[in-house]
């Protein structure tokens, strides 16, 4: 049973507009490198040009921010709950 990533609505354009994708990996890398060869344009969206999670990307590992965790190492498992979620700024 593969993880389920939850897609933001920028990104649903890579996804034919599906708004969950299934995905398989051991890690959150390696996630992101099957969402990749699922969905061509993925990668380069979510990883700066180094390989790490660009700063305005937010990931979420059944609810917990990856950034607390291990990052992009951040270890997963069948059934887990990924979701991208772009940062958002503004105001004044």
């Amino acid at each position: 049973m593969p993880v389920r990533v939850r897609v933001p609505t920028p990104l649903r354009r890579f996804t034919a507009g599906v708004d969950e994708v299934p995905a398989d990996g051991a890690s959150i890398k390696a996630v992101i490198e099957d969402l990749e060869r699922r969905h061509p344009g993925m990668r380069e969206r979510l990883l700066d040009e180094k390989g790490d999670i660009r700063r305005f990307v937010n990931i979420y590992l059944n609810g917990d921010d990856i950034r607390f965790l291990d990052a992009i190492n951040s270890k997963v498992k069948d059934g887990d709950d990924i979701s991208i979620v772009p940062a958002i700024a503004g105001g004044r």
